[in-house]
This record gives structure tokens, C-alpha cells and sequence, in this order.
């Protein structure tokens, strides 16, 4: 089996253009190829997995993977997939959290010597002077093509930023500037993105002869990419400080039934015979699925140590109610307490069980909240600070999430 054929038996694989060119150059290791991160936080999330191991599998069949961290881009927003405007960050803040990204990626990517590249696309979009880049590309890009891609159109009806408007041409203008310099001939992004990396394609062709060979792959539908990399309403971080191994071990074992498989064949590097194999499973055996891909993905991010910690914890809690100090803890202080106590919506939102107040008090009317075995019948009710003494507490969302407080 050919590497193109392995990313499309794995569903990873959306939309590329030049079918034929593009299997000959991943598949003889040509490929010079770019992912862009936008820094828009300051760690990567469980939602750029798909990115991770895309440039981890084509780097291992003798491609080079250029790693592109958007400090010019996330200046100016991409509207994909938002029904507002992003946040406006400072150069400072993209810095930071372009060294952040760094650290993270080099636990799925090469960058020896020769090997996988990083750049920051500020050090070229900054630099440009805006009416020659008008007079450079400007012509290349139709307005009424623009407004028809699905990356605007959403964004039509509340209203579009001229600042966001830009975006494509900069995302483009990456591609063609790579293209260029450091002989960059394939893009890689998500299939949300596909209009964008069109951008890019058919700017190198019409700047630079139609005959220019570059590339450009799409990966995971956008219904999937909304949704990996989420729980109620928060990201799930590749950072520990920010989701602990044991949390993120547990985002993944208590996946759906009907998305196991799919997230087994996308992320992970079992062999496909084996996952073929799975694929049978039932009932009882999805379980065992998911621990396999929670234990695989916490490994390939965390480490394998981190992952059995994770794993041993998860089966000791459910088999036999579990040792609380091997859950993820909050610390409380003096400074959460009024008047000695704290009240059952702001420990929730402190714990990280609830992303807001509305969603703390909707999980409590539904009857998802015990505390220390008891359910949280009220979202007004009141814990004193002595509840917290000692070992603290135990904090379960659901059947399956739990969580300790105690003072710090």
C-alpha cells in the first residue's frame, strides 16, 4: 500500500488538486509541504491532532514538512468557521505562543538539521508595503469569487471585516512566497480551508506560468474538525498545565460509540490491518477501542508514563470508586470563600466542569452534579470552606468525570 493510499483508506484525505501529481510526489518523498497554526492561544489543541500526525506520517516516508506559525496571519483573523471576529492579539502575545506551539510540535516532528523546517510568516507579511502587494497580486483575485467561498459566506449576513476580508490574499501570498524561497510545492490544511489554499495555487499559476507544479491537499470534513477537540464547551489542550494527562486521557476514552473507529483510523499509527480488524467490535469491546485511543493519543502527547498514570487511574476510579489523589485537583484559597463558603455554580466554573455560570446551573438542574456522593440538587446552594479540608472532596460530572477540590 502506497502512503496516498494509506491516508485515504484512514479518511484523512477530503480534496487535493492534481490527483495523480500529488501521489507522486508524497509517495516518492518530494514533497516540500506546509500546515499554517495561527497563534492564536498558547498551546495547541486535541483539534490540530489531525495536522500533527499528517506531518509526522508524511516526514517518516521521506517528505519535508514546513511547520508555518502565523504571526502575520493571526494579526489579521481568519473568519473560517466564525460567526464573529477573532480577538485581537498583541505581537508580544503571538510571539509567546509561537515558542509555545514549538515545543509542542517537536514531540510529532523532526526538526533536525535538514529535516522539518519552522517559519513564522510575519518575518515576510509584516515587511510588505500594502500598495505594492495590491500591484503584485492584487489582480490575481476575483471580489465576486472571493465572497462566494464558504470561508466569507457565513460571515455575510453579521458582517464581514475588510481586516478579515484580507485574509486569503496573506494565506495565499504564504504559499507563493514559499514557493519561491524555499521550494515549497504542497499545502496541507483542513477541508474548511479549501478556498484559501486555492488562492494560493492559483496565484503561483498565474504569477509564475501555469505550468508551476504545486499542490494542495484538504484534510477532515469540517463537521469533524468542529468537533474533535471539544468538551462542553472548552478546548481540550495539548498542554498539561492548561488539561491534565488524566483529563485528556478521559476526553478521549468517553468519545461516542459511532466516532471511535473514525478517530482510531485518523489519529493514531496502528497498523490498518489491526484497526480493520476492530472495526467488528461491539458493545463491550468499544470500550476497549477507546482505551486504546485514549492511551495511544495521551502517550503520543504526554508520554507513555503519563498515559498508564492516566489509564490506571480511569480503571481504578470506575472499578472501585479509585484513590482521589490520582484525579485531576483543584486547590481552593482563602479568596474563593464569602463568608466562608462557596457557592455550587463557582465551584464548578473553578474546577473546570463548567465553562460559565448558565452551563454550571444548567448541568445541576439536569441532575448531573454529586458532591461527595450526594447530588447538587440546587444551583444556589452554599459549601462551607471546612468541607474542603484535608483530602477535599470529590466532584462528579455525569458518570463519567471526576474531579477533587480541597484547600489549597
Amino acid at each position: 500500500m502506497t502512503l496516498y493510499d494509506e491516508l485515504t483508506a484512514r479518511g484523512l484525505i477530503a480534496q487535493v488538486t492534481s490527483e495523480e501529481e500529488v501521489k507522486d510526489l508524497i509517495n516518492n518523498g518530494k514533497a516540500t509541504f506546509y500546515i499554517g497554526f495561527d497563534c492564536t492561544a498558547d498551546s495547541l489543541t486535541a483539534g490540530h491532532f489531525v495536522a500533527l500526525t499528517l506531518m509526522k506520517r508524511l516526514q517518516a516516508a521521506g517528505n519535508k514538512p514546513i511547520a508555518l506559525i502565523g504571526g502575520g496571519t493571526t494579526m489579521i483573523g481568519d473568519p473560517s468557521g466564525r460567526t464573529d471576529m477573532r480577538k485581537m492579539l498583541t505581537k508580544e502575545d503571538i510571539d509567546h505562543n509561537a515558542e509555545c506551539f514549538k515545543r509542542q510540535m517537536e514531540k510529532f516532528i523532526d526538526f533536525g538539521e535538514g529535516k522539518a523546517m519552522m517559519v513564522n510568516n510575519a518575518d515576510w507579511l509584516l515587511s510588505l508595503n500594502y500598495v505594492e502587494l495590491l500591484r503584485e497580486v492584487g489582480a490575481c483575485f476575483s471580489v465576486n469569487n472571493m465572497l462566494r467561498a464558504d470561508c466569507y459566506k457565513q460571515r455575510m449576513e453579521r458582517g464581514l471585516s475588510f481586516l478579515e476580508f484580507n485574509y486569503m490574499i496573506m494565506q495565499s501570498y504564504d504559499f507563493y512566497h514559499m514557493f519561491q524561497t524555499i521550494g515549497c510545492n504542497m499545502q496541507c490544511g483542513g477541508n474548511d480551508q479549501w478556498s484559501n489554499m486555492l488562492g494560493g495555487t492559483e496565484l503561483i499559476r498565474r504569477k509564475l506560468g501555469k505550468d508551476s507544479h504545486c499542490m494542495t491537499i484538504t484534510l477532515l470534513t469540517d463537521s469533524q474538525g468542529n468537533k474533535m477537540g471539544k468538551t462542553a464547551g472548552n478546548a481540550v489542550w495539548l498542554d498539561p498545565n492548561k488539561t491534565s494527562p488524566y483529563d485528556f486521557y478521559q476526553y478521549w476514552r468517553n468519545v461516542g460509540d459511532a466516532d471511535v473507529m473514525k478517530c482510531i483510523r485518523l489519529l493514531t499509527f496502528l497498523p490498518l490491518e489491526q484497526i480493520d480488524e476492530m472495526d467488528h467490535w461491539k458493545d463491550a469491546q468499544l470500550n476497549q477501542a477507546k482505551e486504546i485511543l485514549a492511551w495511544e493519543l495521551t502517550s503520543m502527547v504526554h508520554g507513555k508514563e503519563e498515559a498508564d498514570k492516566a489509564q490506571a487511574a480511569a480503571k481504578a476510579l470506575f472499578s472501585t470508586g479509585g484513590d482521589a489523589g490520582s484525579m485531576p485537583c483543584t486547590e481552593l484559597t482563602d479568596a474563593d470563600f464569602a463568608e466562608g463558603s462557596i457557592g455550587a455554580l463557582t465551584l464548578l466554573v473553578k474546577c473546570g466542569l463548567a465553562a460559565s455560570n448558565g452551563e454550571a446551573r444548567r448541568l445541576i438542574q439536569q441532575g448531573g452534579i454529586n458532591l461527595a456522593d450526594e447530588k447538587v440538587a440546587d444551583p444556589a446552594a452554599q459549601f462551607p470552606r471546612d468541607k474542603f479540608a484535608g483530602e477535599g472532596v470529590i466532584v462528579k460530572k455525569g458518570k463519567k468525570v471526576f474531579h477533587r477540590a480541597m484547600l489549597a
